[in-house]
């Protein structure tokens, strides 16, 4: 005799099989993710050892070569200096604001990866509205810089963080519109 109350199904649910079954589940769910942000992250060290690189031979001087095999550390040990740096909050200015604002510039950068497929199979979020998706979360880095040089409370750096919004805004524009562009021409 099997018996079908709500009660038995609550406890039933609490299986150790359907516990496990969601915890594979949000393992899989991290495993692109995670993918994703450490290829973006070895791509990054990679432009910039290939940058320095090119520089020190256009400049005709000796690159990056000691940390690592051919420098290749270089951007490594360039991060883990800027992470165990002393962190300088302004002292008459807004330090929320202040700390708050880079972490929203890059934070923006990373999320938009997120609806750019990588291949078939390979899609964090598969929406109908990506492209719009992405150029919203992207024009919401210029609004970190802001911040950060508005949290300073020095004209300065208001300034610089001014320019730095103002040049990735004359960025976005441009690109933008061909975004869109494409994106009207491939609608049915």
């Amino acid at each position: 005799m099997i018996i079908d109350t709500p009660e038995v199904q609550d406890i039933n649910s609490f299986s150790r099989f359907e516990s496990l079954q969601e915890i594979y589940g949000i393992v899989w769910m991290l495993v692109p993710i995670l993918t994703l942000v450490v290829g973006i992250t070895i791509g990054v060290l990679v432009i910039v050892w290939l940058e320095r690189e090119i520089s020190a031979g256009i400049q005709q001087r000796i690159g990056p070569e000691y940390a690592g095999p051919f420098g290749i550390l270089q951007a490594l040990a360039d991060g883990t200096k800027l992470l165990l740096k002393e962190n300088l909050l302004p002292s008459r200015g807004d330090s929320p604001l202040f700390s708050i604002g880079p972490s929203m510039a890059v934070i923006s950068i990373l999320l938009s990866y997120s609806v750019i497929p990588f291949s078939y199979r390979l899609v964090l979020a598969d929406l109908n509205v990506g492209v719009f998706l992405w150029i919203a979360i992207s024009s919401i880095a210029p609004i970190g810089l802001l911040m950060s040089g508005y949290g300073s409370n020095n004209k300065y750096s208001f300034l610089g963080g001014l320019r730095a919004a103002a040049q990735s805004i004359s960025y976005e524009i441009p690109l933008t519109l061909c975004v869109l562009s494409i994106s009207l021409r491939v609608i049915r």
